[in-house]
């Protein structure tokens, strides 16, 4: 028998939680970070297309918490708690951080991709959820898919194809 399976999409700047047998994707991860949050037991897991480390550097006068690593994680924790997932339950898959230009300058400001990963982990290490892999940095986009049954995060990458962790 065949089980009903949807792919649940997150956008960029987008957060989501899904159970199994669904699945969960985002496409577009250049100097952007894709997050999981998964609880292998409760079959739960939640995804946010991370595009900035810190809100601090917001623009706009209402925030939109999926943008930003520092309200990212707390909003999908949030969301995983209210459907019943433990805290300590709780790991971490992440993928992405690209480093998408070449500029001349070493300027923190281009470093982009790598200031995403690094404000990830730093929130990750905070709020005390282990990270337990990671395919970031390089140069390369990439599209991540996540199966909650499995725990398996699929990555397709451009000029490099598909691998798992």
């Amino acid at each position: 028998m065949n089980k009903t399976m949807s792919v649940i999409k997150v956008g960029i700047a987008d957060l989501n939680i899904v159970q199994a047998p669904n699945t969960i994707r985002t496409s577009g991860l250049g100097s952007c970070v894709g997050i999981v949050l998964f609880d292998s037991t409760t079959k739960l897991a939640g995804m946010a297309h991370i595009m900035l480390p810190t809100s601090t550097m917001a623009k706009e006068t209402k925030t939109n918490t999926a943008k930003y690593a520092d309200t990212a994680i707390p909003a999908l924790i949030q969301k995983l708690l209210d459907k019943g997932v433990k805290k300590y339950a709780m790991k971490a898959k992440i993928a992405g951080g690209a480093q998408m230009f070449q500029f001349s300058s070493s300027s923190d400001m281009m470093r982009i991709g790598p200031r995403n990963v690094e404000a990830v982990k730093e929130q990750l290490e905070h709020v005390r959820v282990p990270l337990v892999s990671e395919d970031c940095g390089g140069n390369s986009g990439r599209t991540i898919e996540f199966d909650p049954e499995t725990g398996y995060l699929e990555i397709r990458t451009v000029n490099k194809g598909v691998s798992q962790i």
